[in-house]
Parts: C-alpha cells; sequence; structure tokens
C-alpha cells in the first residue's frame, strides 16, 4: 500500500505537471487533526481546472493514479440524477488499497466552490484561492435544536412506530425492518445527536451516522443502542422496537429539561400502549379494538 506521503506527492505532482489544473485542495478526515488515522481513510481532492471537459471526455488521463479495483463516476450516472453543476467526479478506489474521491470544478465558477472547515490548500499556481482559515471541525459539529426541530423529530418518531407495528403483525419483514431502520432509526439518531450535544456542549461530532457514537454515549446508553439491531426474526425486531421507543424517550427527556422544551408524553403513552397491544393481538383479529 502507498504512503499518504506519496500518494499526496502523485496527487501535487499530477496537478504541477497539467496546465488545466491550477490549484489542488484536500478535505476531509486527512485534514482533520482530531480523526484516527488508518488505513482507510481516502484522499478527498478537488483539482480547480480551465476545462472539465477536457477531463471528462477523456477518462484514460486517471490511469497515473494507479490500478483501480473499481471507479464510480456520479454525474455519469442517472441513478441516483447528478446534479448537472459543471463538475464531475472520479471515485477511484485503487487495487493497494488507496482510495481517491476527486472532483474537478471549473475555475470560472470559483465562486460558487464550497469552502469547508476542514480544506488545505496543496497547490495554488496562480494565487486566486482566498486563504483558508485553520483548520477546525466547525462544519461538522451537530447544531442545538431549536423547539420546532425537537418537537418534529418527536412527532416522526412517534408517528412512524405504527408501522412497524402493522409490519410486524402482518408477518412482512422486510417492510417492517425497512420503518425500523430508516425512518425511525434516523429520528434516534438524532435525538442522539442532540444528547451528545448537551453532553460535550455541541463541541464534539458523533461523527457521520453516528460512527463515533460509543465514544461520547454513557455504557448503559450504548448497550441499549446495540440491541435496537436486530436479525430477521419477528421476537427480535419487536424487541428492538421497544428498545428504541426506551432509548428515545430517556435521550427525548434529558434533551428536552436541557432547553426547556415540551417532551409530548401523552403521545408516547397512547402509541406505547398501542404497540403493546398489536404484539399480542392474534393473527386471526376481525378488529383491532
Amino acid at each position: 500500500m502507498r504512503s499518504e506521503e506519496e500518494m499526496l506527492e502523485l496527487i501535487v505532482n499530477t496537478a504541477q505537471n497539467d496546465d488545466r489544473i491550477r490549484a489542488v485542495i484536500m478535505n476531509g478526515s486527512r485534514t482533520n487533526p482530531n480523526a484516527r488515522r488508518d488505513v482507510f481513510q481516502d484522499f478527498d481532492i478537488a483539482y480547480l481546472v480551465t476545462d472539465v471537459d477536457s477531463f471528462r471526455n477523456d477518462h484514460a488521463w486517471i490511469n497515473r493514479f494507479g490500478e483501480l479495483m473499481i471507479l464510480q463516476l456520479p454525474e455519469a450516472m442517472k441513478d441516483p440524477p447528478p446534479k448537472n453543476d459543471e463538475r464531475f467526479s472520479y471515485l477511484m478506489q485503487f487495487t493497494d488499497g488507496n482510495r481517491i474521491d476527486l472532483t474537478l470544478f471549473p475555475i470560472a465558477k470559483l465562486h460558487e466552490f464550497g469552502r469547508e472547515s476542514l480544506s488545505l490548500l496543496l497547490l495554488d499556481k496562480d494565487r486566486i484561492v482566498a486563504p483558508f482559515p485553520a483548520l477546525s471541525e466547525s462544519d461538522y459539529l451537530p447544531i442545538a435544536p431549536t423547539a420546532k426541530a425537537f418537537s418534529d423529530c418527536c412527532n416522526e418518531f412517534w408517528w412512524v412506530c405504527p408501522y412497524v407495528a402493522k409490519g410486524l403483525w402482518r408477518e412482512e419483514i422486510i417492510y417492517a425492518k425497512h420503518i425500523l431502520d430508516q425512518l425511525i432509526r434516523e429520528e434516534l439518531m438524532k435525538m442522539l445527536t442532540w444528547h451528545v450535544g448537551v453532553k460535550t456542549q455541541f463541541l464534539r461530532s458523533p461523527g457521520k451516522l453516528g460512527k463515533h457514537l460509543k465514544q461520547y454515549l454513557e455504557p448503559e446508553l450504548w448497550a441499549m443502542l446495540e440491541k435496537t439491531y436486530a436479525d430477521a426474526s419477528y421476537e427480535s425486531t419487536w424487541d428492538s422496537l421497544h428498545m428504541m421507543c426506551e432509548l428515545f424517550r430517556m435521550t427525548a427527556n434529558q434533551v428536552g429539561a436541557h432547553f426547556g422544551f415540551d417532551y409530548p408524553r401523552n403521545d408516547d403513552e397512547k402509541v406505547s400502549a398501542h404497540l403493546n397491544h398489536v404484539e399480542s393481538l392474534p393473527k386471526d383479529a376481525k378488529e383491532m379494538y
């Protein structure tokens, strides 16, 4: 596996030797002084170029970066549809384990280029890129909820729970697990992020998709979160749903108390009673109540 130094030299030298590339910017975990260093970190690179189409129309130029395991060209795909914002990306996974996510961005649109708090300027041939501030995680830190955001999160969580119960009673496990692991978990993770924010004064991030939650959650809450991940059995999925409800209830009450927000106890009590009722509802029931 090529080292970080070898990869950065390759990335910068490629730009140095190509007149179409005028500047190079890196962001992401490799510029984050607080990120854990490991062999899976990729290189998030932006080339500011004079002509995107000349790169887009001839893919052979990327061969210089190494032997590819697999390549993805997001802007050349139909699903999901591209944003059509004139950029073009090469997502390159190499056989030696390295990965480069390379975005080509037109110099003419430099005023539209998104500047991130973890952006690091590696090369600027024409001194056209305004200096970046000191590297920080500020763009990636959680934001404290408003009363409306808190209320909406609680409402969505308890609104969607009966869908899982319906799917489990009907023995539609794929449907039930999709609702559980997509819609309900999204609201749970949002509340857990706010809980971590309260603990850390919103100065630490639980990471993309909550990947660092174990580092910040109390051990008992982490143990509960682990139990929300079920196999495909109906019994364990019911257990996961109930555990999600308990974990959401605990953290939402704590977050709500911290900010002075009202927690919808009435919704919680009525929906929770309904879940218990549906779980015990006979399969040949002709009426729900």
